[in-house]
Formats: C-alpha cells, structure tokens, sequence
C-alpha cells in the first residue's frame, strides 16, 4: 500500500552557489495544500564560507544580522525537522521547490550534516518541470518565472523572503495543477 505523502513547499536564501561555496541562511517551508502552515528561519553562516555581496542584494540579509539574530545550523535543522514532522504526520512529506534543484541542495546537505538524516529522503518536486511538462514546452528557457507567473496571470511580488516565496510557490504549483 503506498504511503499517503503530503507537498512541502521550500524556498531558501543562500550566501552563495552551493553548500561548500556559501551558507544556508534562511529557510521558509509551508505546506502547499494550506500555505498558512508555515515555517520561517534564519541561520548563523557557516564559518569561513564564501560570502557574496550580490546574494545579499537580492535577499536583504547582512552577514551581520544573521551572526548576531540567526540561528545554529544545527538548532535550525531540528526546528525544520520538527515543524515537518508535525505538518506531515504519518504523510511523507515531498519537497517541492521552484528551481528545486537549488534549494534542495542546500537543504539536502543540511540535514544530513547537522541532523544526520533527511526527511525530504530523495524525492523533490520541481515546479519549473512540472510546468513545462503540463505545457508541454519544449525549452527550458521558457519555465523562467516571469514566463510562469505571467501564463498563470499571478500577481504577487516576488520579495526574496523564504516563507513569502513558499508561499508564492505553492500557489504556481495549485495553479499548473489546475489546469
């Protein structure tokens, strides 16, 4: 009998590329079929990792801010952990993410390093593929999100804060779905 999962919307902010060349440092997650369940954190960087100026642009989030306010990885990744667990119930949740490629990286690497298991698993969602799947498009460069968010005529901005963009996400996945 398969197991019953349940759609978890993911959105991260990163100081840099990946996880060996820049931080996690703020985490937002909401499930997609009731975007008010959510989760927001904000995490300490990582210790002599990369910082990059132009992330900090696009999420607003100082070096500083996150060392004095942020969270440890470690008490960060138990606090995701549980909320998840909570939300999800007997459901395995499935991480969904736009571009998740991305996000899930750093998620995925995370949990394993500072809470030795990830409950995501393997299994990840990508809404960009999904998308071109159920549009049937046959070019990657037409799943960019101001290509998506104008077919589905979404008009919510697009801020960079994590939970804000979960939430976002789970409304293009309701969308596509819909149709």
């Amino acid at each position: 009998m398969p197991v019953e999962e349940v759609l978890v919307s993911v959105d991260v902010e990163a100081s840099g590329p990946s996880p060996g060349t820049g931080s996690l440092i703020a985490i937002g997650a909401c499930l997609v079929d009731k975007q008010s369940a959510g989760l927001y954190l904000e995490l300490k960087p990582m210790p002599g990792l990369p910082w990059s100026d132009e992330a900090e642009r696009i999420h607003g989030l100082s070096r500083e801010h996150l060392e004095a306010g942020g969270l440890e990885p470690a008490v960060a990744m138990k606090h995701f952990a549980d909320w998840l667990e909570e939300v999800a119930g007997e459901r395995q949740p499935v991480f969904v993410g736009f571009n998740a490629t991305f996000d899930w990286m750093f998620v995925a690497d995370y949990f394993q390093r500072f809470a030795g298991h990830n409950p995501f698993g393997h299994s990840g969602l990508d809404i960009k593929a999904y998308y071109m799947g159920r549009r049937r498009l046959a070019h990657w460069e037409d799943t960019r999100y101001a290509n998506v968010i104008r077919d589905l005529r979404l008009d919510q901005p697009h801020t960079h804060h994590a939970l804000e963009d979960a939430r976002e996400q789970a409304e293009l996945l309701r969308l596509i779905a819909a149709q």
